[in-house]
């Protein structure tokens, strides 16, 4: 049988064993668990409905559009409409991303840092239920139990340590026995290929080998289809358990803060300070009209639907924290916020900020905090500002 393409496939893999391994809630990891299943090899375009993703994941719709918005915020999808309003083939498209990184693993551009949380390490006792695809189709499912990292388990306990290994030494008959015992134990989840020529490459592997291909084999089980399988000695020999990208430094991380906080704030005004994206949907009929008689009229739809479609990012930040929820914010970004000052909603300060705003044509300041938070100096002064120590720290960064 014809081995898998592991170069095309290995990147759709990765991506979502890391987004089974990120920060992010339950629920959106399962939501993106579902949608990576109708993506292709490469975590390319996808166009499912969203009531395709409702039906799937067992969740309503507004709970799975939630989720979606809370991916696309943290950096792991980038979302695209393709079709007009009442069109029955307008569908959403899906394509997978990394935080920090693009689609290969690489460092992604300074520009596309925005998101993505810090990957926390998995308890080596925990049991996890996931669900995976079940005979290699879409639509049925199964729940997979990972396999539990028994600290009797022969590859876990002192005996087995890398000097156990064939290369590394004389085995003793009571280390051959415990080696033994660890592979039948492997085996029995992977269930593919010659059981011998298995039994060979394990035990050229050296004790600490032996023991990640134990920690790593059900996230690597869990996310291939049992059709996709490659020989366990193929498996062994090529080490494939260790396929994932690395992660980026902690320094270099995104990090969730809270609605309304200093860095919160600095992503708001960075994100603004962009060039306002093209409306998804085209005018009404109405809006048509106006804009063919020119004028003010004109003018007004092209400032509300400026206003109404801009800046998506802000407006999904804004709804987000009415819920409390926070955003993801480089770490340049935050060090820029901690020279951000508190100005009162009352205040004057804070009336010269909402002019700048409507004379920008931004959605309006967030009404329910007393307090907001901005760079120091006159608002038109303060952006110009902003704008250079953005440009002064991202080329540092970039220099670095």
């Amino acid at each position: 049988m014809n081995e898998p393409d592991h170069g095309a496939t290995s990147r759709a893999w990765s991506w979502r064993h890391a987004v089974g391994k990120s920060g992010l809630p339950p629920i959106t990891r399962l939501v993106l668990h579902t949608l990576g299943l109708k993506m292709d090899a490469t975590g390319g375009s996808c166009y499912p409905p969203v009531s395709e993703l409702v039906d799937l994941t067992g969740l309503d719709k507004k709970t799975v559009l939630k989720h979606l918005d809370i991916a696309e915020e943290q950096g792991w999808i980038e979302v695209s409409q393709h079709g007009f309003r009442g069109q029955k083939w307008k569908r959403n498209e899906y394509i997978a991303r990394w935080p920090g990184r693009d689609l290969r693993g690489e460092a992604a551009k300074a520009s596309d840092d925005e998101g993505g949380g810090a990957v926390p390490p998995r308890s080596e006792t925990e049991k996890v239920v996931e669900m995976a695809p079940e005979g290699g189709g879409n639509g049925s499912r199964k729940v997979v139990e990972e396999l539990h990292q028994d600290k009797n388990l022969p590859a876990n306990s002192p005996e087995n340590s890398p000097s156990a290994g064939a290369g590394e030494g004389v085995l003793t008959r009571s280390d051959r026995k415990k080696i033994e015992h660890a592979f039948t134990l492997w085996y029995a989840t992977w269930k593919k290929g010659d059981v011998e020529f298995a039994r060979n490459a394990w035990f050229a592997l050296s004790g600490e080998e032996r023991t990640e291909c134990i920690e790593r084999t059900p996230d690597y089980l869990r996310w291939y289809k049992p059709s996709e399988l490659m020989a366990a000695a193929v498996y062994l020999k090529n080490r494939h358990w260790r396929d994932l990208p690395a992660l980026p430094p902690e320094s270099e991380r995104t990090v969730l803060h809270n609605a309304y906080s200093k860095a919160w704030s600095a992503r708001r005004i960075f994100e603004l300070m962009g060039e306002p994206a093209n409306p998804p949907v085209p005018p009404t009929g109405f809006q048509q009209m106006q804009l063919k008689k020119g004028g003010d009229a004109a003018d007004q739809v092209r400032r509300e639907r400026r206003l109404a479609y801009g800046w998506p990012k802000v407006i999904t930040m804004h709804r987000r924290a009415e819920m409390a929820e926070g955003v993801t914010v480089a770490p340049w970004l935050v060090k820029l916020s901690e020279g951000f000052v508190g100005v009162h909603r009352d205040s004057d300060q804070a009336a010269a900020w909402r002019r700048l705003h409507e004379h920008h044509g931004w959605p309006p300041l967030p009404e329910r905090v007393e307090w907001l938070f901005f760079p120091p100096g006159e608002p038109e002064q303060a952006i110009v500002e902003f704008r250079e120590a953005i440009t002064r720290e991202r080329g540092n960064d970039d220099a670095a």
